[in-house]
């Protein structure tokens, strides 16, 4: 068990975080990041990234995590391998508890925690997360090109995404367990207005199957849920489009949160409702959900929180 004290306290280590660590570093604010549960955050679990600015080749996901840190601790930012479990922002400076029982101390902090693609939860899709298996259509549709692939789910982000890959795929199913989708009616006007989608109602994905060299999907079984009929489908590729859930458990009541988790920051600015917490990335973007933006925010906040010492 340690004390800890600083300018500012970052908490998360995604490309929001280590953006934030960069350039808080660089105002000599002496940064503390604590990485969490899943140090590098969404960007160690994905595969081929080709849009992130400045690289001509393919590079992977990990790698670009592993740059940022090397980076931040290059210029001076400390990175802490712990996770926070509670914090105080009623106390000044704001208290931070960590797992390991240490204490955490910061005139400002920025919280980049992040958010999960909620996932189905069955073995094969783990098996395929990153083959063929995805949660990001902006982020890996263009790996699709000219073939068939599904989406699961009914809500705004599966009518999005399915949309959003008809601009590289042959053929989009979108698979739905009930009969009615959710999203707005505007979307669902446009979905079923695109020829290259077709809705598959009633039906749950029961498995993804492929090859294992190279490893790649080859298509699904499903089921439908008022007939138990099992069918399958040729495709190669799956996008789990059933929400995300913020990284903000330790966070109610203590900060202002929307209806799904997401920290609320003031217009224009990376500030939440409490004077000195400023919030970056997926833990305040529902919409984008990009490195590049949630890097951007980790700038921002980073700025923020320079100018709010300074004051």
């Amino acid at each position: 068990m340690k004390n800890y004290k600083s300018d500012t306290i970052i908490i998360g280590s995604g490309a929001a975080g280590y953006t934030a660590a960069i350039y808080t570093a660089r105002a000599n604010m002496n940064p503390i990041l604590v990485n969490g549960q899943q140090p590098g955050g969404q960007m160690t679990i994905t595969t081929d990234v080709e849009n992130y600015p400045g690289f001509k080749d393919v590079i992977q996901g990990p790698w670009l995590m592993d740059q940022m840190k090397s980076q931040a601790e290059s210029v001076g930012a400390k990175i802490i391998s712990d996770t926070i479990t509670n914090c105080n922002f009623k106390s000044k400076p704001f208290e931070l508890i960590g797992d390991s029982k240490s204490l955490y101390y910061g005139k400002t902090i920025i919280i980049a925690t992040g958010a999960t693609a909620r996932w189905l939860g069955n073995k094969s899709e783990e098996k395929f997360k990153g083959y063929g298996v995805s949660a990001c259509a902006t982020c890996d549709g263009f790996f699709f090109k000219n073939k068939i692939v599904a989406v699961v789910g009914g809500g705004n982000t599966a009518v999005e995404e399915a949309l959003y890959l008809t601009l590289h795929a042959k053929k989009v199913l979108l698979i739905h367990r009930r009969d009615k989708l959710r999203a707005e009616k505007i979307l669902q006007e446009r979905l079923f207005k695109n020829p290259k989608i077709k809705v598959i109602w009633n039906n749950n994905i029961q498995e993804i199957y492929g090859e294992e060299n190279p490893k790649k999907v080859k298509g699904i079984s499903i089921i439908n849920t008022k007939t138990n009929k099992v069918g399958s489908i040729d495709l190669e590729g799956v996008f789990i489009a059933i929400g995300h859930d913020p990284a903000t458990n330790i966070f109610k009541n203590k900060i202002k949160l929307d209806k799904e988790g997401y920290i609320i920051t003031k217009s224009g600015s990376t500030e939440t409702n409490v004077p000195g917490v400023f919030a970056a990335g997926d833990v305040t973007d529902k919409i984008y959900r990009q490195a590049v933006t949630a890097a951007g925010m980790g700038c921002m906040a980073a700025i923020d929180a320079e100018k709010y010492i300074a004051e």
